[in-house]
């Protein structure tokens, strides 16, 4: 294998495709970035079993075509240090070692047989294809992904549920105490469901940036598989039944708060300061057009308080939050305004944006209450 290339493509495609790499890798072999270079394309394959990343750029001078397995953290550490330059590359088949020479030098690092890299999964004859949009697939991602948990015993909650209707894709994000379900228009006619692990949908966020045309996708009962431009990435989805999250969101909610959201955002955070360490419990005592947030820690004998004009259509309530999830939540949303529904104190709220002109698609995020003292 003998070409040349930019150093910065390459750096550049090498940490995209890097992030794949886990810390605590089972095969040794996975710690490499596969190289295959078949005409004047180069393919980087990356891979922790579960994920796998495969991108590609066009290089020049190609004089020997080949597979190689590159140790990834070496590769890394030294296309870092180069400016813009090209780089002839080489690749001794008989010891697998690589050379990388520029104008005024050269360096030599070990490399291995990609004999033993794990192939790429193939997803099964009855998988569903569609298209979907950039910015619809980066915002439900977005959206969702801060909601999710990290809970070894419910594994189906540590993923973003991505439902597919006609004309609808709905994506939600919980962890049984926050929930976010965001919803858009698009023109599509399959009807199915599945759960994408974390790891893929940050992946994804971050490759998606540099993409402008439709994405497509393709999955079955096991695998998804996102097309894009330059990168494929195919990912093993998290099995098992996602919890019935429209079960859990209040249909009826009398009491309806419209907040500047920066002002309670602030507000929180200061009279947070006060709130016990371990609950972070924030009390919300909302009548006329006024909410009026009290934190306090009796250990400490510390407490704040802190009056926010609203506008309030409801009932005189008291309802308390875990200040942390209330910041989460509203820092997720975009819109200068918010609107607060709440039922009572024992029942979630569901806040939602307001925007000024009519959307193509739906926000809703949830947060349950805490036990206030009376």
């Amino acid at each position: 294998m003998k070409f040349s290339v930019s150093s910065s493509a390459l750096l550049s495609l090498l940490a995209t495709t890097g992030k794949v790499i886990s810390n605590k890798n089972t095969l040794p072999i996975l710690d490499y970035f596969l190289l295959e270079l078949s005409g004047n394309t180069l393919q980087v394959t990356t891979s922790d079993l579960e994920t796998t990343l495969v991108g590609q750029i066009e290089v020049d001078s190609v004089e020997r075509e080949g597979t190689i397995a590159a140790p990834a953290k070496l590769m890394l550490d030294s296309l870092k240090e180069f400016p813009e330059l090209p780089l002839t590359i080489e690749v001794n088949d008989k010891n697998w070692e690589i050379t990388i020479n520029w104008k005024s030098g050269s360096l030599s690092i070990p490399g291995a047989s990609a004999i033993s890299y794990p192939a790429v999964p193939v997803l099964s004859a009855e998988k569903k294809e569609l298209s979907l949009n950039v910015d619809t697939l980066v915002n439900g991602i977005n959206k969702t992904i801060f909601a999710t948990a990290d809970d070894e015993l419910r594994p189906v909650m540590n993923g973003i549920y991505i439902n597919l209707a006609p004309n609808v894709l709905t994506f939600v994000g919980t962890d049984a105490h926050k929930l976010v379900k965001y919803e858009a228009e698009t023109e599509n006619e399959v009807t199915a469901s599945f759960i994408l692990p974390k790891k893929p949908a940050n992946l994804l966020k971050s490759v998606l940036l540099k993409e402008d045309d439709a994405i497509e996708m393709a999955f079955d009962s096991k695998n998804a598989l996102f097309k894009l431009k330059s990168h494929t990435l195919v990912c093993r989805l998290i099995e098992g039944n996602y919890p019935n999250y429209n079960a859990v969101i209040p249909a009826n909610n009398p009491n309806k708060v419209l907040v500047d959201r920066i002002e309670l955002v602030n507000g929180i955070k200061r009279v947070a300061v006060c709130s016990n360490p371990t609950t972070n419990l924030i009390r919300m005592d909302i009548s006329g057009n006024q909410i009026n947030l009290t934190a306090q820690d009796i250990d400490f004998s510390v407490s704040a308080n802190e009056t926010i004009s609203c506008s309030y259509d409801g009932q005189a309530i008291s309802i308390g939050f875990k200040s942390t999830f209330l910041v989460e939540i509203l820092s997720n949303m975009e819109t200068p305004t918010v609107v607060v529904e709440l039922a009572d104190s024992t029942r979630a709220g569901v806040f939602k944006p307001v925007y000024d002109d009519k959307q193509t698609s739906a926000t809703l995020m949830l947060l349950m209450p805490m036990m206030i003292n009376a």
